[in-house]
């Protein structure tokens, strides 16, 4: 659960905080100045999501939500931010996972990019490298940043993706969900239900005639299908292969002969 994780007691019973009435009051005025900013300019809200952060952070530790005769500080939250109780959770994670960036450098970032910022730094814990992830963050574009993070907590190379949206009516849906669970079978159930439906593409392709200027798109198709046999297989099918090269070689041999 995010921003949960610093309600723990240390075995102790949680102590009610005294109620400072006039910073809680001070402290719900800049909430409800920033989010009716937010509202009124939504182009640059990227900018004030540090001090939301800071705020919120505040509220809930200080337990300003009783001012507003509020039983929790989630119910606070649905007040606040209605729908959108994660994001506020994200903001209050920011502050409190990144505390070494200034947060100058945050809010030239964006808060979307600070929220990938948040993955890294609770993935390396103490080792985190603030300056460098930092400067990252600052260079790279939004997409090619979160790739670099997704790879940095993977370990594993991944590619831009896009969602596609289609219609598909209902009497069509069992033969797509059946191709796809078939293809899952022959290709490992660890594989996604797009790379099944790739793979199902190149096989279409490979059994229809070629329009001119298609080979490219069933040469990547094949090389990632081919791509996921194991090993020996994929040597077994260059053999093959070099075997029908050879073979081709010797027939248009003896023809021109």
């Amino acid at each position: 659960m995010i921003g949960l994780t610093t309600l723990t007691s240390n075995g102790r019973p949680l102590e009610v905080p005294k109620l400072n009435r006039r910073r809680a009051l001070f402290v719900l005025a800049k909430i409800d100045e920033i989010l009716g900013w937010e509202r009124a300019i939504d182009r640059e809200r990227d900018t004030r999501f540090v001090d939301l952060g800071r705020y919120l952070c505040e509220i809930r530790s200080g337990q300003y939500w009783r001012l507003d005769n509020l039983k929790s500080f989630d119910e606070f939250l649905e007040k606040r931010f209605p729908g959108s109780r994660r994001k506020a959770y994200y903001l209050m994670t920011i502050h409190e996972q990144l505390p070494r960036i200034p947060k100058l450098h945050l809010k030239q970032v964006g808060w979307s990019k600070a929220t990938e910022l948040v993955k890294v730094a609770r993935r390396d814990g103490q080792d985190f490298d603030c300056a460098t992830w930092l400067h990252r963050a600052q260079q790279l574009p939004k997409e090619e940043f979160k790739h670099a993070v997704e790879k940095h907590l993977t370990g594993r190379e991944t590619e831009p993706w896009e969602i596609l949206y289609f219609k598909a009516y209902k009497s069509q849906l069992a033969v797509i969900e059946q191709a796809l669970e078939t293809a899952a079978l022959m290709l490992g159930m660890d594989k996604s239900r797009g790379y099944c439906l790739e793979m199902i593409c190149a096989d279409f392709l490979a059994g229809a005639s070629l329009d001119a200027g298609a080979e490219s798109t069933l040469f990547l198709a094949l090389a990632r299908l081919i791509g996921a046999l194991p090993v020996a297989q994929r040597l077994k099918l260059v053999e093959v292969m070099r075997n029908g090269f050879e073979s081709i070689q010797t027939e248009t041999s003896a023809a021109t002969a």
